[in-house]
Formats: structure tokens, C-alpha cells, sequence
């Protein structure tokens, strides 16, 4: 009992481990993006925002190196008390910097190569936890929802108090804390190794997600930085809409072995559609920042578990745990690049149906409209059919013909034996002989054993 109360604490801590780092990372972002105001232009601005991406996703790509080549365990100790000191450092610099510094965006720069790093961690962690059998998408929704809504109270709903700091002191000791613990030793199960195919797919369908919302977050920031974050922003009142997306990614993600997440993330994010006009009143424009929330949890709910389920069986484990996070910033280069702020309303919407018949073809090809539970496709495609299975138990138990036709009425029918015998046209007593004969060859006492001898031998056990 004591194992599994340990067991269930070491589970627990990975769980506030996610919610930790995730909160942290949202603080941490939100900072950034105030990185220049006052100081550069806003064209600067803008740049600066999409120039954090890069170190950010060189920080994954960093961890992933550092995890397959470094084994020593000083090494990892020594680089993860590197990685909290710039963190813990930096971003606290950040919570009470004066953001119209240079300083302050030197120090930005600094801390999301280690951001990177320490979420790749993290992710590779939620990935040996997913390969272990827990129920990872309620984590992972619960963290997120967490995270979401202690991020909203204390750099919006509250103004950045001070309390912001000491929450994200807190976050990052907690992950980095959880990091060091070891993790538990996977069960001796068979981890499918997943094709070059089905990871290529998972790719394409989550930078086909992204891109939706690569668009309106492109704009978006946009006009938030003209606007000096007043009559536009990012991280007001909708935002909350992500929290119901977010459990109900944790509600349904484990069910059928995740197999409803890409069906759910999809209807989701076709939400994201109606986001390519965000004139209008202000009605209008919090409702297009409602429905763009709802994608954006969809897309990250849908990375997130797909890239943890398949990271295990694959020969780079840690950096395959975080690729959907890395091809979210690289997303966002992305968009930057095509300067998509620039487009029209019709031009945008006219991508969105691109991607839109894309990601219908890239899921029918990769099955993901498939809702079937692994287990029961795999079980219903291993059956023997019935009379495969009875020439099978005749073979191995070296049945007559007269018995297997005995053995076959005694397991598909619930005839007493009078009924049998009439059928067969033998005695009464000629069938007992029969079934004593089959008992006495298959090793079993009872008709009930005789099915389950019939059921295992279909299965292929």
C-alpha cells in the first residue's frame, strides 16, 4: 500500500509539474511581448516578437542534443542549475525591470534559450508518463487550464502585481524541482515504434493547425502593439475561453487511447475561419477572440498528445516530445515571414479553406477520422474466424471429427444434451462418451472451460 501511495505522489508531482512549467511559460512570454515598449518602434517591436521564437525553439532542439549525447549525471546537474539560474534570473528582471530598457530586451533574449530548454525537458518527461499508461490528456488539460487562469489574475485581471514574481519563483522551483526526480521505469510492455509515415502526418496535421491561427496571431499582435495593448489585446477577457477547451481536451483525450483528439481538435479549430475579419464593433472583435481561443487550445491539446504517444517508440525520444511545440513557434516565423498582417480579410480567409481541404485529406490518409478503440481494431483483426478456430482446437487437441462436431455444439449453443444428441442423430450415451473424450484431450472439467478454450484459442492466446 505504501508503493502505491508513492507511486500516486511521484504521478501527482508530475502533474503540477506541467501546470508549473506551463504557467511559468506563459508569464514569461507575456513579459517578452512588452520587450521594447517604449524604446523602439513599433515595427521594432513587432520584430523583436518574432525574434524571440528563434531562440526559443533552439532551446527544444538544444535539450534534445543535451539528453541523446550527455549521460553523465554531473553534467545534467551542473546544466540544469545553469538553466534555473538564467531563468530564475531573468525572469525576474523581467517582472520588475522597467520594460523601456534595453537591458530588458538583452535580457529577454537570454531567457528563452533557456525557457527552450528546460520546456524540453518537461515535455520529454509528459512523454515517458504517456508511454507509463497514465491518463496524460487530464494532466495536460488540468495543467493548462490551471496555468491559463493564474496567468490571467496576475498579469490582467489583477495588473501585474506583485505577486507575479513570487508565483513564477515558485512555478519554475516546483518544475525544475520535479525534473530531478527520476523518472519511473516504463512497464514491460511492447512501445510501437511509429512509422516515418504517421509522424510525418502528425506533422503536416499540426502545422495545418497552426497555420490557422498562425494569421490572426500575426494580426493580432500587430495591432495590440499599435495600439499600446488597449483597444487591442492578446491576453484580455477571452482568453478565459481556453480553460472549457482545455478540460475538455482532459475529459476526452484518454478515452479510446487518445483516438478523439484529432476529430475534436478539428471541429475546434475550424473556429478559426471566421477570425479573418477582426473589424467592427467591440462585440464583434471579443467574439473572433473567443472563437481564435478555442483553436489555439485545440491545436496545442492536439501537439501535445500526439507528439507525447508516438515519442517513445521512436529512437529520439526528447525530440520528438516537444516537435509540436517547435513547430508552433516555427509557425509563427513563418507567418512573420509571408508578412500575412499585411493580408486582406479575403485573402486570409482564402488560405484558411486551403488548409481547411488539406487537413481533411492529411487526416483521411493518416486515419484520423478513425474513432475506433485501438485495442478493440487490434483484437477484431487478430480473430480467427469460427471455423478456423475448430479446425485449430482440432489439430492441437487431436480431435476426431465426430468430437470437433461435439465440441462445436457444446460451445455455440446451450442445448441440454438431449437436444444435441438429436441433432448429431447419436445416443445420449454416445454423446457423454464424446464429451468425456473431449474433456480428457483439452484439459478442461466443464462446458464453461470448454469456452474458454474456444474463446482464447480465437484471440490467438
Amino acid at each position: 500500500m505504501r508503493f502505491l501511495n508513492m507511486k500516486s505522489i511521484n504521478r501527482n508531482i508530475y502533474a503540477a509539474m506541467f501546470g508549473s512549467f506551463m504557467f511559468f511559460q506563459l508569464a514569461v512570454l507575456g513579459l517578452g511581448n512588452h520587450a521594447g515598449e517604449g524604446l523602439l518602434s513599433d515595427s521594432s517591436r513587432e520584430q523583436i516578437y518574432y525574434g524571440i521564437q528563434l531562440p526559443v525553439i533552439l532551446g527544444y532542439i538544444g535539450y534534445a542534443v543535451f539528453e541523446r549525447y550527455l549521460k553523465r549525471e554531473t553534467v545534467k546537474k551542473y546544466t540544469f542549475a545553469a538553466v534555473f539560474t538564467v531563468l530564475a534570473a531573468g525572469s525576474l528582471i523581467m517582472a520588475l525591470a522597467d520594460k523601456a530598457a534595453y537591458l530588458y530586451v538583452s535580457v529577454t533574449f537570454s531567457v528563452m534559450p533557456a525557457l527552450g530548454f528546460l520546456g524540453g525537458a518537461v515535455y520529454h518527461r509528459m512523454s515517458i508518463e504517456a508511454a507509463s499508461g497514465v491518463m496524460i490528456a487530464r494532466r495536460m488539460g488540468i495543467g493548462c487550464a490551471a496555468a491559463v487562469a493564474l496567468q490571467y489574475l496576475l498579469q490582467l485581471g489583477w495588473g501585474e502585481t506583485p505577486l507575479l514574481p513570487v508565483f513564477m519563483l515558485a512555478a519554475l522551483v516546483l518544475t525544475c524541482f520535479a525534473i530531478q526526480k527520476k523518472p519511473e521505469i516504463l512497464p514491460d510492455k511492447i512501445i510501437e515504434k511509429p512509422s516515418s509515415r504517421s509522424l510525418l502526418y502528425s506533422c503536416l496535421t499540426a502545422s495545418v493547425f497552426l497555420l490557422f491561427i498562425g494569421f490572426y496571431n500575426s494580426y493580432i499582435h500587430h495591432l495590440q502593439i499599435q495600439s499600446g495593448y488597449i483597444e487591442f489585446n492578446v491576453y484580455s477577457w477571452p482568453r478565459l475561453m481556453m480553460i472549457p477547451c482545455y478540460l475538455l481536451f482532459a475529459f476526452i483525450g484518454d478515452k479510446r487511447q487518445g483516438r478523439l483528439v484529432p476529430v475534436t481538435a478539428l471541429c475546434m479549430s475550424l473556429t478559426a475561419m471566421l477570425n479573418s475579419v477582426l473589424t467592427g464593433s467591440a462585440d464583434v472583435y471579443d467574439l473572433n477572440m473567443c472563437l481564435f481561443y478555442c483553436a489555439v487550445a485545440a491545436s496545442v491539446a492536439y501537439y501535445d498528445l500526439e507528439f507525447w504517444r508516438l515519442a517513445q517508440g521512436t529512437k529520439h525520444p526528447a525530440f520528438w516530445a516537444s516537435t509540436g511545440r517547435v513547430l508552433d513557434s516555427a509557425m509563427v516565423l513563418i507567418c512573420a515571414g509571408c508578412r500575412v498582417s499585411k493580408l486582406g480579410a479575403s485573402a486570409v480567409l482564402a488560405v484558411n479553406i486551403i488548409c481547411l481541404a488539406v487537413l481533411i485529406l492529411v487526416m483521411t490518409v493518416s486515419g484520423g477520422f478513425n474513432i475506433t478503440d485501438l485495442k478493440e481494431q487490434k483484437l477484431s483483426s487478430s480473430l480467427l474466424s469460427p471455423e478456423s478456430t475448430f479446425d485449430l482446437i482440432k489439430q492441437k487437441y487431436s480431435l476426431t471429427p465426430r468430437e470437433t462436431d461435439v465440441f462445436r455444439e457444446l460451445v455455440l449453443t446451450e442445448d441440454k444434451q438431449t437436444a444435441i444428441s438429436g441433432r448429431l442423430s447419436i445416443s445420449v450415451k454416445m454423446l457423454q462418451k464424446y464429451v468425456t473424450s473431449i474433456y480428457k484431450k483439452t484439459g478442461t472439467e466443464t462446458r464453461s472451460g470448454l469456452s474458454e478454450l474456444y474463446r482464447r484459442t480465437m484471440i490467438g492466446e
